[in-house]
């Protein structure tokens, strides 16, 4: 390398280094010096794994990758290991490396310490995350925002909302957060038990209440005396048992079935339903007084199409779990899936999305989720492009989204994207958004 050369890479503030097709390191600027901790006289002829000491180095080479396939990568994030220890965040971009004929005599890796960048994400995700839920989405931000107080009352809860929106988790917070965390939470699915256990289920019963009732049974209610019982799906209840549970509500008494004696139990009633209760109590089938006792509070889960800038954030928590489960270091989407996941509509909302870096993690054995890990349908929708969209082009698109939810009202629109009104307008200039 030329002097003049070495001081322009000398200039550059992103550390740069080249390896030859052996990859052995033949060149490394002064800021790859700094960030790695070893000086380029130490680094020249050792392999770049040995002083890179990144963690796709294990497992997917990225400059191996570009060798073998031609092709450029452009800010990945991976982390180093420096020689004292210290664990860095990168950006890494690589290239193929020519000599005046243009041969392939190596490649060239540029990188940039992202520490700062990565504080601030963690700190920003941080402030999106609530007990088991991530949202950076204002309905959601909201439900939130109370949570402790309802928490703290006492009083019924209904969660209304499409299956897979996360009803139970809301309801695990609320139990988290209460005075009664210490006791048990007891989860019932009435949809999943037949109609005729389900009052038993609840209830308990005697010796000889029925012909198989040897010994006295406790119900559910029983098991959760001191905490909280969260009935999901709870358009799916019988009017008989929905005049019971409304005595209990009304008095924290029930009787077993087969005893005449009341029995109290001091349990909150935490209730979901995926149903249109109005609807159903205008048909016949849901009891009004019982609506009316069990929605003290209420609480509407947005679908995901009506959320969808927290799809990076779960996809990231997601990501996070499925690492710890499996023993995967699997580092992210790629560009081209994450694009796939953002144009998808999820009718099975966040229960879809889970089931989906599921079903990639089971595929995956690659640094990042590419689209062809995802499932068939995903991968048959994002079929349709003929080429990525660029940053601009999301942006547009996802900006665009957020103003028809709103109703194209800037000011709800510029709240909800966490900016400001003039930085809006500008976009929309921008953008010739009509």
């Amino acid at each position: 390398m030329s002097d003049y050369n070495k001081i322009i890479l000398d200039s550059i503030a992103d550390g740069v280094f080249t390896i030859d097709l052996d990859f052995r390191i033949t060149s490394m600027n002064r800021a790859a010096e700094n960030i790695l901790g070893v000086s380029e006289e130490d680094a020249v002829g050792k392999y770049c794994s040995d002083i890179l000491h990144a963690n796709v180095c294990e497992y997917s080479c990225v400059l191996k990758e570009t060798l073998e396939t031609g092709e450029t990568i452009v800010n990945r994030t991976v982390y180093i290991v420096t020689t004292d220890g210290g664990r860095i965040p990168i950006n890494i971009s690589t290239a193929l490396l020519r000599d005046g004929q243009g041969n392939i005599i190596g490649g060239v890796e540029t990188f940039r310490d992202i520490s700062e960048i990565e504080v601030l994400r963690r700190t920003i995700t941080s402030s999106y995350t609530f007990e088991d839920m991530v949202s950076k989405n204002r309905e959601m931000r909201d439900i939130f925002n109370i949570l402790p107080d309802i928490a703290e009352s006492g009083s019924s809860v209904l969660i209304e909302g499409p299956s897979g929106t996360g009803k139970e988790l809301i309801a695990r917070a609320i139990h988290n957060l209460s005075g009664r965390n210490e006791g048990p939470l007891v989860v019932v699915n009435c949809a999943a038990i037949p109609e005729n256990l389900i009052e038993s289920e609840l209830f308990g019963y005697m010796a000889g209440a029925f012909t198989d009732a040897r010994r006295d049974r406790q119900g559910k209610i029983a098991s959760a005396r001191g905490g909280t019982l969260f009935l999901d799906e709870i358009g799916e209840l019988t009017p008989v048992v929905q005049v019971k549970l409304l005595r209990f509500l009304q008095e924290h008494k029930y009787e077993p079935l087969g005893s005449v004696q009341p029995v109290s139990a001091d349990v909150r009633i935490i209730a979901a339903t995926n149903r249109d209760l109005r609807e159903e109590m205008r048909s016949g089938n849901f009891r009004e007084d019982f609506y009316y006792r069990l929605n003290v509070i209420n609480l509407k889960m947005p679908r995901l199409r009506d959320r969808m800038e927290d799809v990076p954030l779960l996809i990231e928590h997601f990501v996070k779990r499925f690492n710890t489960l499996t023993g995967k270091k699997i580092q992210g989407v790629s560009d081209s899936a994450m694009h796939a996941l953002l144009d998808h509509d999820y009718p099975g909302n966040i229960r879809e999305l889970e089931n989906i870096l599921e079903h990639a993690f089971v595929l995956c054995k690659e640094p990042y989720i590419g689209i062809e890990h995802l499932p068939v349908e995903i991968r048959s929708r994002a079929g349709i492009f003929d080429r990525a969209m660029t940053l601009e082009e999301m942006e547009k698109k996802y900006i665009i989204s957020i103003l028809e939810k709103n109703s194209w009202n800037r000011t709800d629109t510029a709240r909800e994207l966490g900016i400001d009104p003039s930085t809006l307008w500008r976009k929309i200039r921008k953008y010739d958004l009509k």
